[in-house]
Order: structure tokens, then C-alpha cells, then sequence
């Protein structure tokens, strides 16, 4: 029979407690969340700064509706790109110090269509190890010669960048990782990059909204610019409430990636209303810094409690908190416990974390009152004394 192996890989993933299931939401996005008719304290958002359902980046939302309807009617080369694009875009450049910016309906998309575009069967693609999964296929696919470095492991990239000998080399990290909430070392990095005359790409999906002067992002956190590091993705679905994201570059290289990326020539641009949303989500960056002062008091708050009550986390200092569990198992009794205790955290398992690092993903958000995070580790804290068994 044909296809077989669907039903055979389903099976699979069944059987070694990895099968992943969509759950309904019947709320809004917030720090209360309603799934199945049952209601949860969320800890597994990225809307970290609560900008999803921000009042005045609803309304921005609506008056954009209003002036460009819900679509954008076209791709970006046709009739797709219209004044609140045009806007977005200047505002991005002056936010984050670069020649140019170009949209893109999502982080995955973005960044594969800028190693897709950039590398040839001649160059060479150098990538942290537990980079997101965008980037990691995009690398697979290219035809670029691919290899990876340990994890933030300085030693192994220079390592890498002294035996190349490629025509073009790009090295990619993120600036927070997805998986384990730790940064790169950026400026580490881009040295050594300079002294190989290679490029730089940053994916600040998780960092940009939360680090940085009124949320500029990883770089700017760390003090770098565009001399740094050639190439930057942020998207706007986590922190900024909204959804796409952006490649921010060169106006050279901008120039390039219209004229030669096959995905953003051929996709129907982001409408237009997104844009206006985006770009209010920024100006509220801008004016209410309270936003990531309450999220950085409630890292720490989340923190000492755990240290406190013997909760182990790992040297995160972001919004991603995980509590590595090390079984797939174990990580979804965990969780399936919390939820019965009203705390919605999800378990992630591989193949999206290495075998062996089943985790609970907790993220921390502006928005959480101190009985929510206090409430949340005291049940971790229960859990713990019981070897998470609750079968």
C-alpha cells in the first residue's frame, strides 16, 4: 500500500509517548486562558509583554481594516505593498539602526528564504547546534556545504571558521534560544566572524520586545550594531503581539533578496492592517517601558521562588524558563498535573528538544500577578517530592 509509512510514523511517535495534539482555545490570548471549557493560568505564551490584546494596538488594527480592508490584495511586487508596509518598514530601520527592512508573513519563512537566496553549492553555512528548526532545514535543503557548532561553544566556531576556505561563509545563532532561554554571545561571535571575513545572522525572535532599550532586542542588549552583525530576523508574533517578522539588513542586500527571493517575490504580502498593528505595538514599546520593567520583575520573582523551594532551572535569565524533566514521559505527566491544578504549561519533547531533555517550557510574561507565579511553583514544588509520577 502506498504511504505506508504514515500510518507506521504515527504509530511510532504514539508509542514512544512523542505524539503531539492540538488543544482549542476559546479565549483570547492573555494570562487567563479558557481551553476544553476549563480555565488555566497560561505560562506557555510568547506573548510576553501581553501586546496581543493591547488596546491600542486593537484599535491600530481596526483603522487599518477600515482604510485597507482585511487583505493585501498582492504580493509585494504587484500590488501588495502599500503606505502602512512603506511605514512599517522606516519605523524598523530607525528602530533598530539599519539601511533596510523587508517584511515576511512569518520567522520561518524569513529565514529560509535568506539562506535559500544568499548561499550558493560553493559556500559555507555555519549554525549553533540548537538552532530553531527554520534554520536548521533551510541549512539541510540549501546547497551550501552545512555544518554545526556545539552550543555556544566559541572554541568549535573559531575552530570552523579557520579550516573554511568557501567563497561566502554565514554563520547563524539566535540571540535567545527558543528551547532553553539562554543567550548568545554575541559580541564573542561577531569577532570572530570579522577575523574570518565571514557574515553574521542573529534569529532575535525571543529577544527583540524583551531586551535591549525599549525593546530593541538582543543586540542592542549586548551592544552591537549593524557593523556586527550583517543580518537580523525578528518577527512580531511574540513579544509584539502581532504576527510576521522581518529580515533587517543592508539596502544592498534588501535590494537583493526583492529581486532574487523566490518567497517573497511570489507570497501575498502580510495585509496591511497587520502592518498598522506592528508598528503601533513598537510606539507602545516605546512610551510604556513599565511593560518590560514588570517582566524582568517577574523573571526575577519566578527565579528566587524556585530557588528557594529547590525547583532546578537552568541559567536562563529570559522570559523562557525551562525545567528540564530529561523522559518524554515524565514532562507530559508533569504537565497534565499542572493543568489539573489550573496552570496551563506546556511539555516539550523531542525531536524538538535533544533525547533526554523532555522539558516543561514556562514562560513569563508582564502581565503575571505574584499569586500566579507564586501559585505555579509551589505546584512544581508538590510535584517535585512525588517524582512527577501522577498516573
Amino acid at each position: 500500500m502506498a504511504f505506508e509509512f504514515v500510518k507506521e510514523q504515527v504509530e511510532q511517535r504514539k508509542q514512544q509517548q512523542l505524539f503531539r495534539q492540538r488543544r482549542c482555545q476559546s479565549s483570547a490570548q492573555g494570562r487567563l486562558i479558557e481551553i476544553d471549557k476549563q480555565g488555566f493560568v497560561n505560562f506557555s505564551s510568547n506573548d510576553y509583554l501581553g501586546l496581543s490584546h493591547h488596546a491600542k494596538v486593537i484599535e491600530a488594527w481596526k483603522n487599518g481594516a477600515e482604510r485597507y480592508g482585511v487583505g493585501s490584495g498582492g504580493s509585494p511586487l504587484v500590488t501588495g505593498f502599500q503606505q502602512a508596509h512603506y511605514e512599517l518598514e522606516e519605523t524598523l530601520c530607525d528602530w533598530q539602526g539599519r539601511e533596510g527592512a523587508l517584511l515576511f508573513n512569518s520567522g520561518f519563512s524569513a529565514n529560509q528564504s535568506v539562506i535559500k537566496a544568499l548561499l550558493s553549492k560553493n559556500d559555507l553555512l555555519i549554525q549553533d547546534k540548537l538552532n530553531h528548526a527554520s534554520l536548521m532545514e533551510a541549512g539541510v535543503l540549501c546547497n551550501a556545504h552545512f555544518t554545526r557548532f556545539k552550543h555556544n561553544s566559541m572554541p568549535q566556531l573559531a575552530k570552523k571558521l579557520a579550516s573554511q576556505n568557501s567563497d561566502n561563509c554565514l554563520v547563524i545563532t539566535e540571540g535567545v534560544f527558543s528551547m532553553d532561554g539562554d543567550q548568545a554571545p554575541l559580541r564573542s561571535i561577531s569577532d570572530l566572524c570579522k577575523r574570518h571575513k565571514a557574515w553574521l545572522m542573529v534569529d532575535d525572535a525571543h529577544g527583540v520586545g524583551c531586551l535591549g532599550y525599549h525593546g530593541a532586542g538582543s543586540l542592542n542588549h549586548q551592544g552591537l550594531s549593524s557593523d556586527d552583525v550583517q543580518i537580523q530576523m525578528i518577527t512580531f508574533g511574540k513579544a509584539l503581539g502581532v504576527s510576521g517578522a522581518a529580515i533587517l539588513c543592508s539596502q544592498e542586500l534588501k535590494d537583493y533578496l526583492i529581486n532574487f527571493d523566490k518567497s517573497y517575490v511570489y507570497s501575498t504580502a502580510m495585509p496591511a492592517a497587520q502592518a498598522c498593528a506592528i508598528s503601533e505595538a513598537i510606539k507602545v514599546l516605546q512610551t510604556e517601558p513599565e511593560l518590560q520593567q514588570n517582566l524582568e520583575s517577574n523573571i526575577a520573582l519566578f527565579k528566587h521562588l524556585a530557588k528557594e523551594s529547590g525547583v532546578a532551572l537552568t541559567d536562563s535569565n529570559t522570559a523562557i524558563q525551562p525545567i528540564i524533566v530529561g523522559e518524554a514521559e515524565k514532562a507530559l505527566l508533569m504537565a497534565q498535573s499542572l493543568q489539573n491544578m489550573g496552570f496551563w504549561v506546556s511539555a516539550i519533547r523531542p525531536p524538538t528538544v535533544p533525547v533526554n531533555t523532555a522539558r516543561l517550557r514556562v514562560t513569563i510574561s508582564s502581565h503575571h500577578q505574584e499569586q500566579d507565579i507564586v501559585g505555579l511553583i509551589k505546584a512544581i514544588s508538590e510535584l517535585n517530592k512525588d517524582n512527577y509520577d501522577h498516573r
